[in-house]
Formats: C-alpha cells, structure tokens, sequence
C-alpha cells in the first residue's frame, strides 16, 4: 500500500518538460506538504514553515529562473521532513528524527519498512522521473546543464551565516568555479565555495543524476532572507539567470575546454 493516498498529489511537478535551453533545473526541498497517513509527524505548530521543513524562497527562485532561461524544472512538494530528497537511502539524514533544535517524534524508532514506504512513495519517483527527462534529453542530443536550486538559513544554531549566495560542487568543478567566478565578478557578493555545505557521500541529486552522466553541473544556495518575498526571489532570478548563462558561456570558450 502506497503512503500517498490516491487523491494526494504527486511527489513531484515537472514544469517546461521540452524547453530548449540546456539549463536543466531541481528543487528537492520545495514545499511543506505532509501526507495524511502521517498526520503532523508530532511536530509543534509552525515548525513545518520554518528551513527545517522546506528551503524558503527556494521554490520560487527556481521556477522564476525556469521562465527566465526557458528551462526545464522539476521539484518535490512534500517536506524535507517527510523524506530528505538530497539525501541517499543509508543517510542518517534521510528521515530525520531532530533538525537543529526542533523535534521530529513521527520519525523516531523508524523501521526499515516505515523508511522503505517514504523512499517508495516520494523519494524514488521524484528522482525516476529527473532521471528520465535527462535521458530524454540525451537521447534527442540536448545538452544539459544540472542545477540544483536550494536555499539556506541565515542563522543556523546560533551562527551567523555571512554569504548571500553559495555554490556548491563535487569532483567535477569546472562549471561551478566558472559560476563562482561570475558572481564574485559584480564585486557586491558575498560568495561561499562550498559553504555553508558541500557535497559529499550524504549528497544525491548531483552525484546521481549529473556527476554519473558528465553533466556540467552545481548546487545553488541563496541565503533565505534574500528570498522573503516572491519579489525577492525573483530579482534575484534576474542576477543568477545571467551568471548562470556568463558560467556556461565561460566554460565552453575558456582554456579547459576539452
């Protein structure tokens, strides 16, 4: 029996499936939704809207930077506290018992059916359905560039996080230091190389779908008061749409080119 009831929607919306530009878009933590047959997982009221149930603004700066390059997104509605979509199926992480200071009791003590269900129900079909427009994509001899969209806390347990934008990489970095480079480029910037996070074995998106296919790729992370408003966000679409393009446009003519 699925965790989604039939009349719930999908674990994932796809948005400009055939659009032309080589920017392929991800969301993994872009809505707040519970299923029903998890009630509120014990969570006290309000915790869901806070970053550790969602990444703010991060939804609307993706599908604000899909309409700007005409790029294909996909994102997941259901809360990072349902199933971690970034994470792998061994991760500790995957289905978190305590986020910062705030308590998850409806994923205590999982077993490792309740965890198989949630990969089941949302986890594997999100990230089936990526990999298949990429293979669409490869198919038809589209390029595709991944861009994971996320977006960050600005304090985290009792820190002060200082960047305004973060990029992110793995073994593959040529894209992503070309991006890095054009944001740091307009001089107003505070840029995090690989901070506030990086990725690593407890990351999937990337080294799943693009640094096992050779897709020029990143994970990008705005700082979420950035994004407090739909606005905001999509101001800030306005700034990243260009890097994105100068990065892209940087890698193809630079020296490394191969």
């Amino acid at each position: 029996m699925s965790l989604l009831a039939a009349d719930e929607p999908a674990p994932y919306v796809v948005e400009r499936a055939d659009a032309a530009s080589p920017f392929f878009l991800t969301c993994d933590h872009a809505g707040t939704r519970l299923p029903r047959a998890l009630g509120d997982l014990g969570l006290a009221a309000g915790a869901l809207l806070t970053h550790v149930g969602w990444d703010i603004g991060a939804l609307d700066l993706a599908r604000a930077l899909s309409a700007r390059l005409d790029a294909t997104l996909v994102w997941q509605p259901y809360s990072r506290l349902v199933v971690d979509c970034n994470r792998p199926a061994q991760s500790a992480q995957l289905v978190p018992a305590r986020s910062e200071r705030i308590e998850v009791p409806g994923n205590r003590g999982l077993d490792a059916t309740a965890r198989a269900a949630r990969l089941a129900a949302v986890h594997a079909p999100y990230h089936d359905t990526i990999a298949r427009l990429l293979d669409a994509r490869a198919a038809r001899g589209q390029a595709s560039v991944y861009v994971a969209v996320h977006s960050f806390t600005p304090v985290y347990d009792g820190t002060r996080r200082p960047w305004h934008l973060a990029v992110l990489s793995g073994a593959d970095r040529r894209y992503a230091e070309a991006l890095i480079a054009a944001a740091r480029e307009r001089g107003d910037l505070v840029v995090g190389d690989n901070e506030p996070y990086r990725i690593d074995a407890e990351d999937y998106g990337i080294p799943v779908h693009a640094l096992a296919r050779g897709l020029p790729n990143a994970l990008l992370e705005c700082r979420q008061d950035l994004l407090d408003t739909p606005g905001a966000a999509r101001a800030w679409a306005g700034r990243l749409a260009g890097m994105l393009e100068n990065a892209l446009q940087a890698q193809e003519t630079g020296p490394d080119q191969t």
